[in-house]
């Protein structure tokens, strides 16, 4: 009898095969790596699923190219931390996704799934498209500003951003240590529960009562009227099953969070990618410039706004031990048309900054069937009863869709 993983990876070949030409979500395919990977993979709870794996992760024998020149051709000796844990859990490498150059804003050419002319969204793109086509359940993606939360809500899949420092990024390309955080994107939500379970041993807790803060993110940027109705209907549909929902005010102060964010991200990248910014040439305008930027970023003001995170952190992590989350857009609307830009990460700024969990629940579409989706943040010691509390949301949200008109 053929082995469900060997089944599950010629299955995946065969639907790549058909759709790559359109979607472009693929680096490199390994087919027969892949299929040895299968035929000797462990029985663990992840036993039969393929992933994707973004391009800034490394997977032993496979070039890491990061979306840039200046990486052709460099092979990784061993894989990336979380590689190897879903391995140990008997799932397959497939291979290699898309990323934005150096996890930036610089595009890759991958397509949304949904509408071939509308942007993935940032940096974990083809990991996002990969699974929304329908190619892999599961895939690997990262987040420094809004890089997996956004192409989650865009191609209409479920994304989970671990805490910052949870898991470790050893095998990952980083931008910023401080705001680097690893992450997985995958169908729906209970198959993020299961994969946050293989890799960590978390279980996802069934919430009895929920209590909610909900965020609608004005401040910081115009938001669609469809994902204000998205949010409003999910809203009042929890609110119907018994879950407590109030409005987060400005106590956390996000505007000046998501300053702070833009200040700690460019410091940091100038520094992490100093080889790199000694070859001008060879990095796109959006690198350049948020390298100068952090070149020009004095101490005194990294300081500052470190310390900002700092105020802001305490007084979320106290209002998340009276809530259990806060329920928001995961992006200002529907993917924008084009593919010369990526989106707007504002709306995860200030969450990346101070560290937390999120997850992207799926199932919202636009009048023009585009995908939204909504996050919910978390406390990074709750991570548990965060993944309960989406895994419930998305089934609120399913029978908002199925009883649309």
């Amino acid at each position: 009898m053929t082995p469900r993983s060997t089944i599950a990876v010629e299955r995946a070949l065969r639907r790549l095969e058909q759709t790559e030409p359109h979607i472009r979500a693929w680096v490199r395919v390994d087919a027969d790596g892949a299929r040895a990977a299968a035929a000797r993979a462990p029985d663990g709870a992840l036993f039969g699923v393929t992933f994707g794996v973004k391009d800034i992760i490394d997977v032993a024998g496979l070039p890491t190219e990061c979306g840039s020149p200046l990486r052709r051709g460099r092979v990784a000796a061993a894989d990336a931390w979380l590689v190897d844990r879903l391995r140990r859990a008997g799932a397959v490498p497939l291979g290699k996704t898309v990323t934005t150059e150096f996890a930036y804003f610089e595009p890759g050419p991958t397509r949304n799934p949904h509408g071939l002319a509308h942007t993935p969204g940032g940096s974990s793109s083809g990991s996002a498209a990969a699974v929304a086509d329908d190619v892999v359940p599961l895939a690997l993606g990262s987040q420094t500003a809004g890089s997996l939360t956004r192409p989650a809500s865009f191609c209409g899949v479920a994304g989970y951003v671990a805490p910052v420092g949870a898991w470790p990024t050893t095998g990952f390309t980083g931008l910023s240590p401080t705001l680097d955080a690893p992450g997985l994107l995958a169908t729906r939500v209970s198959d993020l529960i299961a994969a946050v379970d293989a890799v960590d041993g978390t279980h996802a807790e069934d919430p009895a009562a929920v209590r909610a803060l909900v965020w609608t993110g004005a401040e910081l940027a115009d938001i669609d009227p469809a994902m204000h109705e998205a949010l409003r209907r999910t809203v009042r549909a929890l609110a119907a099953d018994g879950t407590g929902t109030d409005g987060l005010g400005d106590e956390v102060g996000t505007a000046g969070l998501t300053e702070a964010h833009a200040t700690v991200m460019a410091y940091e990248a100038a520094r992490s990618l100093r080889a790199e910014a000694r070859h001008p040439e060879s990095l796109s305008t959006h690198l350049n410039e948020l390298l100068e930027r952090g070149r020009s970023t004095a101490e005194d003001t990294y300081d500052a706004a470190l310390a900002v995170r700092d105020g802001a952190r305490t007084a979320i992590l106290r209002l998340l031990e009276r809530v259990d989350v806060i329920l928001a857009p995961a992006a200002p609307g529907p993917a924008p048309h084009g593919l010369g830009a990526t989106g707007s990460p504002v709306l995860s700024r200030p969450w990346q900054l101070l560290g937390l969990p999120v997850v992207t629940v799926p199932g919202h579409r636009d009048p023009y069937g585009m995908p939204l989706g909504l996050q919910l943040v978390g406390h990074p010691e709750r991570v548990g009863r965060l993944l309960g509390i989406a895994r419930y949301t998305e089934t609120v949200v399913r029978r908002i869709a199925e009883s649309a008109p």
